[in-house]
């Protein structure tokens, strides 16, 4: 695997699989980057397990909180490593010493060891590194377009709502293969009649 530069259909295809994450460093404090984090996977219906020793026994978003990975009492499907690189390798180890591994060790942006990856890869599990979780879903789902951000449109018209409260768009968690979602298809489709209302004009 290019750790540099990662297909769509991967990323995709981890994201629609997993269903349990375990954040390890997850912070309880609501205005850094991994509480963001673990509360929109949260939202947006993962099983989310925060691991962090200082914070053992208490909650997070109503989940208790963990010290580390071997405390947790049920299958893991994605280790999510928001500590420093130098972290990475013991965090790696931890997991790869669990009775049942997980499937995927995802370092958080910045956080890139690639010995600890070979490592994990040697043992069957699928590596990402220097991404951002929430950020992949955003983009994936079209959620980050839908928002305004890198759309490269420019427009005052509200986007419609389909119900009450903030406007949730998912992946098709029904497809592993990592194939296209339905609100990818949807903005294709948008840009295709865009483009054809553009050249009769």
């Amino acid at each position: 695997m290019d750790h540099d530069a990662y297909p769509d259909a991967f990323i995709r295809g981890i994201l629609n699989t997993v269903k349990t994450i375990a954040m390890v460093g997850v912070s309880p404090k609501d205005n850094r980057p991994s509480y963001f984090a673990f509360k929109y996977l949260l939202e947006r219906g993962y099983r989310m397990i925060p691991v962090n020793p200082g914070q053992a026994g208490k909650e997070l978003l109503g989940q208790k909180v963990y010290a580390r990975l071997a405390d947790v009492p049920e299958p893991i499907d994605m280790i999510d490593v928001f500590r420093a690189s130098p972290f990475a390798a013991g965090v790696v180890d931890e997991a790869l010493a669990m009775t049942l591994k997980p499937a995927v060790i995802w370092m958080q942006l910045g956080v890139r060891d690639d010995g600890a990856a070979a490592k994990a890869e040697a043992a069957g599990l699928k590596v990402v590194m220097n991404r951002c979780p929430k950020i992949e879903y955003g983009r994936l789902s079209s959620e980050i377009g839908w928002m305004g951000v890198n759309s490269r449109t420019l427009s005052s018209k509200k986007a419609p709502l389909l119900g009450k409260g903030v406007q949730r768009m998912s992946l098709n968690r029904s497809s592993s293969a990592g194939g296209s979602t339905a609100a990818a298809d949807h903005a294709a489709e948008r840009a295709a009649h865009n483009n054809d209302a553009g050249t009769k004009s």
